[in-house]
């Protein structure tokens, strides 16, 4: 499971947003996102962090330290 935390969730039109936008990425088992936190959770097999990052960075979401 990865996990990153990022900047910019505040409803659940976004949580939709990344859902759908990581799907297209394929090779993602699940895609969780806590509103709450802006935590988003993957699981799958050979995740790329870094092109998961950027992936959300051009949705709208970069991730936050």
């Amino acid at each position: 499971m990865l996990e990153i935390k990022v900047a910019k969730v505040k409803c659940n039109g976004c949580v939709a947003n990344i859902k759908t936008g990581l799907a297209d990425m394929g090779g993602l088992e699940s895609v969780e996102v806590d509103l709450a936190s802006g935590v988003v959770s993957i699981n799958g097999e050979s995740l790329d962090r870094q092109l998961i990052v950027n992936k959300l960075a051009e949705l709208g979401y970069p991730e936050t330290v």
